[in-house]
């Protein structure tokens, strides 16, 4: 049916891979690319799938993607890279006229800051080209966005609250891990707050407001707000929308950690400059410059380790207030996904199954023509529908709680 070319090679790209392979009906050509083209062949390994092809690119240089896309030819680029790559990537599509997809959005390198006005500047010359780009298909944002966009096809006249809330209860038995990669995950956390009121965008410390939510089938959890990507989108397209939030669990240790390295300079995003010896053994330094958040990476461990010895599940979902009929309703809608079982079928942790199962759904989506439009877009501007249903028959069962206590 269609050729897709992945950028990429993490855990998150790993459990994509893994479900291309899968659909080989959907995705009848498929490559892995990325700087690295040895973990592209790992990758394979794994899958046991020689057919699947394998390329080195750096995802920041232009020329070489317009290189690897003119000459492989794909149907659809699935972005599993760097959130800096973004625009890089999405140049090189406009110039070798090839459809687009991300799950996350566009941050510069040496700023902690993200939002979506990059990408959404990029609308019109993407229709101009009769290509599609689709933004954030991961699951939060991604399937987020596509259970609102549900709930208010099939469940609501006008959606007036809106929480989604993301728990991680595993264990994977570190002193400190990141579920994904450590520079952007601390990045992303360490912001300040930001949720969205009667039309406003109010801003928090981080961290600062909190508060305990029950989760099925794991019980109360600690819950931080956070600024999101999706909410920015979802106000925007759904403009009865009155609150917006984004809630994540955090466990005492991890948040002691996180203080420690904050304290000790270990995020900082800026270079500073640090003398170290030649890799020789000649005892002579050189003096190099390192950003130190890219350094602590470095020494952490990796978070496609973790699946092996990775228990609990996480819980991931929309609670959501508005009007039926005249009548106010409240309603839930959440997946949970355990660590081991998604590490049985892909060797990944449950956050990167839940976040690579739906960039492969929103491919096959684009290539079954059902997501197909020129333009930029969010997910939640395309029909749920046919992504509800594929959702759970990939791996990723939902549910749903009408007139329930939402806690918020």
């Amino acid at each position: 049916m269609g050729k897709v070319l992945m950028i990429g090679a993490g855990g998150v790209a790993t459990v994509a891979a893994f479900k291309i392979a899968q659909n080989a009906d959907v995705f009848t050509d498929f490559m892995i690319a990325s700087r690295r083209k040895e973990k592209c062949d790992r990758i394979v390994e794994a899958i046991g799938n020689p057919a699947i092809k394998t390329a080195q690119v750096d995802a920041d240089d232009v020329e070489q993607l317009k290189a690897l896309m003119n000459s492989y030819k794909p149907d659809i680029v699935v972005n599993l890279a760097l959130p800096y790559q973004d625009l890089t990537i999405m140049e090189a599509c406009l110039a070798c006229g090839c459809n687009y997809l991300d799950t996350a959005n566009y941050e510069p390198r040496d700023k902690a800051h993200f939002e979506y006005s990059w990408q959404w500047a990029y609308k019109e010359r993407f229709e101009q080209a009769g290509l599609t780009a689709i933004l954030g298909c991961g699951f939060d944002p991604g399937v987020s966005g596509i259970f609102t966009a549900y709930a208010a096809k099939h469940h609501f006249d006008e959606i007036q609250y809106l929480d989604i809330v993301d728990c991680n209860a595993g264990n994977h038995h570190k002193a400190f891990a990141t579920n994904f990669n450590p520079e952007i995950n601390i990045r992303e956390i360490t912001q300040k707050g930001l949720y969205y009121k009667d039309g406003q965008w109010i801003e928090t410390e981080p961290l600062a407001v909190h508060k305990p939510l029950t989760y099925p089938n794991i019980g109360p959890r600690e819950s931080y707000l956070l600024h999101h990507e999706e909410l920015e989108s979802l106000v925007k397209n759904y403009p009865t929308i009155k609150q917006a939030r984004f809630w994540m669990t955090f466990g005492q240790q991890y948040l002691t950690y996180l203080d420690v390295i904050q304290n000790i300079g270990m995020s900082r995003i800026d270079e500073v400059e640090y003398e170290a010896p030649l890799a020789d053994g000649s005892g002579k330094t050189v003096k190099v410059n390192i950003v130190p958040l890219q350094f602590l990476k470095a020494v952490l461990p990796n978070p496609q380790d973790l699946g092996a010895n990775y228990d609990g599940e996480t819980s991931i979902g929309c609670r959501i207030r508005g009007m039926k009929d005249g009548k106010e309703l409240t309603y839930y809608i959440y997946n949970n996904c355990k660590h081991q079982e998604a590490y049985n079928e892909t060797g990944m942790q449950g956050v990167s199954y839940t976040t690579g199962v739906p960039a492969m759904i929103g491919a096959m989506m684009f290539l079954k023509g059902l997501w197909r439009k020129p333009g930029v877009w969010n997910v939640e501007e395309f029909d749920p529908d046919p992504f509800m249903e594929q959702l759970g028959k990939q791996g990723l069962p939902w549910h749903e709680v009408f007139g329930g206590d939402l806690e918020l």
